[in-house]
């Protein structure tokens, strides 16, 4: 115990510390200019603002109310429903331009903090990269933990500009398989040849190994020998306004503040990523590319600048060859933990809480549209916007379409920097039958009140 003479003291040095602080902090913001714009910048020289570092954040949390899929459990109790809060993500985002040639990104943070995680579960790098401009504007070369990905333009997000609650997931194309949430160690090249914006990359995944293995069998799953390079880009014609491309995320939305009219299209290839056995009863391993390909269209434009108004369509059409029939079964912020079933297939055993087979083998085709109300709808509270999404999916490993969509209004307080969401999804819920056939079984809804605080 500490006497109340040691604790005084203790105390007047903690206090002599803070207002040393707070006066360096406003020393150094008069003279090297920090300031809370798209971020906390500090210019590096206060006479050339090109030259900065600068620090974001982004934190999503979520109140939901889930209609759990038929067999859900939560460890090993039944649940048909669930209640419950969580961090669907927070993110900080250190970035800069050190010279005229030279930048970095670094990310760090966590996704699907829920009453299902560990105990102080450990947070992690999204991206740690360095880029130096070869050309300036034209080309660039980096290197890192990058997710400079293709096919398409929400194969990497920025997530405080998330148009829906959430992006379209099949977009992730291998999200969390062999590699840290769509980030691999690589190299990578971007750039702009006049309109046509650039990425390329190539990559090393990481061995399957390090995550959860499916166990080989007739339809396709990633393959556990050691994996070959993926290479992956994505190409876009801004035929409007330029989008930046100092970071890898792609924006949802720009709620009026920018005209954007982009035709894109990408791919992502990998020799050898899959494998399956020929059947039952051959057991003889077939190795198969994954090769996927992807055409869309972004346009996203105000429609009254005098009234703030704005509207926003995004469409994709996706071809996706993963193998022979394979299926990825997955939720966000999945809210059961497993299957009551005694006895599951692989397919049903995932097959529980939010959980629905989002990616496969097939071709997809996905839209979400909005439309922003006028500024100060509310007053000084803001403004609403409504949106819509649907992603409906031919998969191989289906005998039934998989369809899903979502419906909710964003309460724009302050833009992206502090807004609330409510969102309607409906989805289906697949089952396995004895004879390996999967149709679909039944739908169930979720309804998600989130907040965004952003900087």
């Amino acid at each position: 115990m500490l006497s109340a003479s040691t604790t005084k003291k203790a105390l007047r040095i903690w206090t002599a510390a803070v207002i040393m602080s707070l006066g360096a902090t406003v020393s150094l913001h008069a003279q090297s200019g920090f300031k809370l714009k798209d971020g906390l910048r500090y210019y590096i020289d206060s006479k050339d603002s090109s030259l900065f570092i600068k620090l974001n954040m982004c934190s999503q949390i979520w109140l939901r109310y889930n209609e759990n899929n038929p067999n859900s459990a939560v460890q090993g109790t039944p649940q048909d429903y669930t209640t419950d809060a969580s961090i669907r993500r927070i993110r900080f985002v250190l970035s800069g331009q050190l010279s005229d040639r030279i930048s970095f990104f670094v990310q760090f943070g966590q996704n699907n903090l829920n009453y299902l995680a560990a105990r102080k579960a450990g947070s992690f790098f999204h991206d740690v990269t360095a880029d130096y401009a070869v050309i300036k504007k034209k080309f660039s070369l980096g290197f890192g933990l990058n997710g400079w990905n293709g096919p398409s333009r929400f194969s990497n997000t920025s997530v405080g500009s998330i148009m829906v609650l959430d992006p379209p997931g099949y977009q992730e194309v291998t999200n969390d398989t062999y590699d840290i949430f769509v980030r691999r160690l690589g190299v990578y090249a971007k750039g702009k040849l006049g309109k046509l914006d650039y990425r390329l990359s190539a990559a090393k995944p990481f061995v399957i190994q390090t995550t959860t293995v499916d166990p080989i069998n007739t339809n396709s799953t990633f393959s556990t020998l050691p994996p070959n390079l993926v290479y992956q880009g994505y190409l876009m014609y801004q035929f409007l306004d330029q989008e930046s491309n100092a970071g890898p995320g792609t924006a949802g939305t720009y709620l009026g503040n920018k005209r954007v009219f982009n035709i894109g299209g990408g791919f992502f290839y990998q020799k050898n990523a899959m494998f399956h056995q020929v059947s039952l009863t051959q057991k003889d391993t077939v190795q198969q590319d994954i090769m996927l390909a992807a055409l869309d269209v972004f346009y996203d434009t105000p429609v009254n600048k005098d009234r703030g108004t704005a509207f926003n369509v995004y469409a994709c059409y996706s071809n996706y060859n993963y193998g022979s029939k394979f299926i990825k079964v997955s939720g966000p912020d999945n809210p059961a933990s497993s299957t009551s079933l005694k006895t599951p297939t692989l397919f049903n055993k995932a097959s529980y809480g939010n959980a629905f087979p989002y990616l496969g083998t097939g071709n997809v085709y996905y839209i979400q549209t909005a439309y922003k109300f006028k500024n100060n709808l509310l007053g000084n509270q803001g403004t609403l916007q409504v949106y819509g999404d649907c992603q409906y999916a031919d998969y191989t490993r289906l005998k039934d379409p998989m369809v899903v969509f979502d419906a909710g209004i964003n309460w724009l307080i302050k833009g992206h920097n502090s807004k609330f969401t409510l969102n309607y999804q409906n989805r289906p819920c697949f089952f396995e039958d004895a004879f390996g056939d999967v149709h679909q079984q039944t739908r169930k809804g979720s309804y998600v009140l989130q907040y965004q605080l952003a900087f």
